[in-house]
């Protein structure tokens, strides 16, 4: 099997230090836990921007002075921003596009509701309308395109994966642009082992895809991407707890937990090196 590459999503926007302390805040807290994630194995930071007091961000400043903060810690890194928001029209979602120029950049594939809810308490923590039309999806990619990211097409759902076709039809979708199958979040499918491998099953035949479980769940379905010969996702934006159930006290030690699984199922770890070089992905800055 070819190696497999690791990505590490740092921070989210959904959670807060008094779910998990390690959550990282600033542009320098992020770009530290960026170099612990990239010491232990990733080749891939995806990142979210926040305020210092934690709240999303969307400032331009912001994204700026995280990639710098990163860049100086890890030179060749690729770097993944977020461009998905509830509530912000599309030109304030990808503003910060043009104007950073990261490797790649997240690429939410379709509309969907986005919820957290407690089963324990009956309720919903956050429950919004994640809005991604085809006319907004076409927009997104045109940006990514024109500045030369490379789309990290995200798949909350199967129909989500059917909507690339369209516009691989109309030639926006770029050979290297990569499959995310996103699992777990309330609104989309189910994080669960055959969900996932008829989400692969969907994928094109030579594609570049990577799962991405949300919940402590993310562990079984990353032993089933290595076996299925994929890619996954670890970090504190998508779960909190190691597999010996031990809250992770930075990406650090997540990664290195992943690590540990891909070995154990025969999957040796990318450098960023081979990882650019699998993705087409030059190191431009």
């Amino acid at each position: 099997m070819k190696k497999l590459i690791l990505s590490a999503a740092l921070t989210g926007a959904a959670t807060n230090r008094s779910h998990c302390p390690a959550i990282p805040y600033t542009p320098v807290e992020i770009a530290e836990e960026g170099k612990r994630a990239v010491d232990a194995g990733a080749s891939i930071l995806h990142i979210h921007a926040r305020e210092d007091n934690g709240i999303p961000s969307w400032r331009l400043e912001v994204f700026e002075e995280i990639k710098s903060e990163v860049r100086k810690r890890c030179p060749n890194v690729i770097i993944n921003f977020s461009t998905g928001a509830i509530g912000l029209s599309k030109e304030e979602r990808m503003n910060h596009i043009p104007h950073t120029k990261p490797d790649m950049a997240a690429f939410n594939m379709g509309s969907m509701n986005y919820a957290i809810f407690s089963k324990k308490q009956k309720k919903f923590y956050f429950n919004g309308l994640f809005e991604n039309t085809f006319d907004t999806l076409q927009y997104v990619v045109k940006v990514m395109n024109e500045t030369g990211t490379v789309p990290e097409m995200e798949c909350f759902d199967t129909g989500h994966i059917r909507n690339v076709e369209p516009l691989r039809s109309m030639g926006l979708i770029p050979d290297n642009a990569t499959y995310s199958l996103v699992m777990g979040v309330l609104g989309g499918i189910p994080a669960t082992p055959e969900n996932l491998i008829h989400q692969i099953k969907q994928v094109p035949e030579g594609s570049f895809w990577q799962c991405i479980a949300i919940s402590r769940k993310q562990w079984q379905l990353a032993a089933i991407a290595c076996t299925m010969g994929g890619n996954f996702r670890v970090g504190l934006e998508d779960n909190f707890y190691l597999p010996n159930n031990e809250m992770a006290k930075s990406n650090g030690e997540c990664v290195e937990w992943g690590v540990k699984l891909a070995n154990m199922m025969g999957r040796e770890i990318a450098t960023i090196g081979e990882t650019r070089e699998m993705l087409k992905i030059p190191l431009t800055d």
